[in-house]
């Protein structure tokens, strides 16, 4: 195959301090795709943050923030429209690239859609506006060959009439284990990601509060920043411990260590951290929600559970209190995680851009 000349458009990059999952994957595909093509990302700023720069072979350009970024992708474009393919990273709203890019062809990237996000994490009216719009907005894109990384929003770009969907799953961050072992002495939880209103991390700790009651001995350990942070160590009682933001090697062992991984929220493209933990024989108690329904399968790597925190506090139950089916779970886990890796992730990615451009 020839050289390609790609731009990627999205709103945040690897090293912005709002990067999370969906960058993850925007990053982990990039690099890889980038040892064989000329591969540009262009993001918004943030802080202290470079202009241009090269991260892992790929050129990044950052202009505009996280609302103004969209009007100088299209400017950009205009002026710098020599590129075979542009990749449309619809992370809320999308860049809207079927608009403006006339010279190149054009491809979507859809992790989830938005729907309930605007009004967690969008204020009013924007939240509203967003809401009316997103479907109006998609409606752009329904002849646009997509990738998106699980069924649920597979169906629901369906519902809304697109044609050309492919599911490129998320790969590890993690290497996979052989067996659970190294597990903490007691009985432990714990929650990783952004302590933010759509991740639903209070859920946990009032979950806690119900196992605690049944379990004494049992920790919670609370990994991530975020604005709800401070409100959140605020309510929590005895057991919980918070970790803040930490590198990966200190993430990985307290994944390691942890007996079950909770993950609450409303509504995820994948999730990620499911994954990783069970690459490390920690099993998954999770929402069922999309997302979390294709990444967790029910009392086989984890367990499915209703959207609050009395359900959530009866999964987590269920499982630190039956040793045989935590040892089956954490088993599973390790064998369903070992099918991900990014390396397999990229070469799809690419297989959808062969066969249609």
């Amino acid at each position: 195959m020839e050289t390609l000349r790609i731009l990627w458009f999205n709103w945040r990059d690897i090293k912005n301090p709002e990067a999370g999952g969906a960058e993850i994957y925007t990053h982990e595909i990039a690099k890889r795709l980038a040892k064989d093509h000329a591969l540009t990302l262009f993001t918004s700023k943030f802080k202290d943050c470079q202009n241009e720069e090269f991260i892992d072979g790929v050129k990044v350009i950052r202009a505009g923030g996280k609302y103004s970024v969209y009007e100088k992708a299209s400017s950009f474009y205009e002026e710098n429209n020599n590129f075979d393919i542009v990749l449309d990273e619809i992370n809320t709203r999308p860049f809207l690239t079927p608009k403006f890019v006339k010279r190149s062809k054009i491809l979507a990237l859809l992790h989830q859609l938005a729907k309930e996000f605007w009004f967690y994490e969008t204020p009013f009216p924007i939240n509203m506006i967003g809401y009316i719009l997103e479907g109006r907005w998609l409606k752009n894109y329904i002849k646009i060959p997509t990738i998106t990384v699980s069924n649920s929003t597979k169906k629901d770009l369906e519902d809304l009439k697109f044609n050309k969907i492919y599911i490129v799953h998320n790969g590890l961050n993690v290497e996979p284990i052989s067996k659970p072992n190294g597990k903490n002495i007691k009985p432990t939880i714990i929650y990783i990601g952004r302590m933010k209103r759509a991740k639903k991390p209070g859920d946990v700790i009032r979950a806690f509060e119900i196992v605690r009651h049944q379990i004494s001995n049992i920790e919670l350990w609370m990994v991530g920043d975020g604005y709800l942070r401070n409100e959140l160590e605020k309510i929590a009682g005895n057991g919980i411990k918070f970790y803040g933001h930490v590198d990966d090697k200190i993430k990985i062992e307290l994944m390691k260590m942890a007996w079950i991984i909770a993950v609450p929220g409303v509504r995820e493209g994948w999730g990620q951290v499911v994954t990783d933990a069970n690459a490390l024989g920690t099993p998954a108690v999770g929402y069922n929600i999309p997302g979390l329904r294709d990444s967790i399968r029910h009392e086989y790597n984890g367990l499915l559970v209703g959207r609050n925190s009395k359900a959530l506090a009866e999964g987590l139950i269920t499982i630190l209190t039956n040793e045989e089916l935590r040892v089956n779970l954490s088993k599973n886990s390790i064998k369903w995680a070992k099918q991900f890796n990014w390396d397999k992730s990229a070469n799809n990615f690419l297989n959808v851009i062969r066969n249609n451009f």
